[in-house]
């Protein structure tokens, strides 16, 4: 199982001038350190600042040059299908194929109402939206018009649909996309267990347990999500060893831990423990 690298990105220091230094900054050390992965989430209506995805990715572009660079994943149905498809062939075409792309529905009522958006009828939208979408990096009619893909992106960049526990989207994402990603803030453990089943036995091969905190010295401030995160490392070194192995046991192909303080010592002693 490969270990990457979820930024969570958020302020810095209050005098912080230049918060971009700091995320590229570690952004190298990530790709320094050996990682296959870096990733990053999507919202922007919960209470707190946040980046664009796509934005964030693009200023990465050129601070790293190996590493896979993805999303965990992008809201589909608040934005516009054909908009969205190029800014997403932008960043793929700047990084250099490298982009992987996690989708799926939302699942926040709050960033539905920031925007406006249909929060009721969000399943239906991300189909539609995700059907144009590709027919958009194909270069096919949408809309009267066409989308010119960039030489070498034709087709889009591999799509991970981000499921929880939902049969008919696990068995899309094995029959229809390149891979499977759950959440492992808001799953259980044995929803994790029968949606690998499920995903297995409908082909799937390429299953990335996303958004896993860790924090090996139990800091204060991880209390709270600690309580609310069923699969997270949270906890002890030893306990944290044993979570691994489990996520491994379950079949899992990669998984993206998050430090919420950036110690990506704790990550790489993480990786070590597989």
């Amino acid at each position: 199982m490969k270990v990457s690298v979820q930024i969570r990105v958020g302020p810095g220091a209050a005098s912080e001038h230049q918060p971009v230094r700091r995320i590229v900054d570690y952004a190298r050390r990530i790709e320094a350190a050996g990682f296959p992965g870096i990733w990053v989430g999507d919202s922007l209506g919960r209470g707190r600042p946040t980046l664009d995805p796509l934005v964030t990715l693009a200023a990465l572009c050129s601070a790293t040059e190996r590493v896979e660079l993805g999303i965990a994943v992008l809201q589909v149905p608040l934005c516009h299908p054909v908009e969205l498809a190029h800014r997403v062939q932008s960043v793929q075409m700047l990084s250099g194929n490298r982009l992987r792309l996690g989708v799926g529905s939302g699942s926040t009522r709050a960033d539905f109402e920031l925007l406006g958006g249909d929060y009721e009828r969000r399943f239906r939208t991300f189909m539609t939206s995700l059907d144009t979408m590709r027919a958009a990096w194909a270069g096919r009619s949408v809309n009267g018009g066409a989308l010119s893909p960039w030489p070498g992106c034709e087709g889009g960049p591999p799509i991970l649909l981000g499921a929880w526990r939902n049969p008919r989207w696990i068995t899309y994402a094995a029959k229809e996309c390149q891979g499977w990603t759950p959440s492992g803030r808001f799953s259980r453990w044995e929803d994790l267990e029968a949606g690998m089943r499920i995903y297995r036995d409908a082909g799937g091969d390429n299953a990335v347990l996303a958004n896993v905190t860790i924090d090996l010295a139990e800091r204060p401030e991880s209390a709270g999500l600690a309580q609310m995160a069923q699969v997270s490392l949270i906890c002890p070194p030893e306990e944290a060893r044993r979570r691994l192995r489990r996520v491994e046991a379950l079949g899992f192909d990669e998984i993206l831990l998050v430090s919420q303080t950036s110690a990506l010592e704790e990550i790489e002693r993480a990786r070590d423990f597989l």
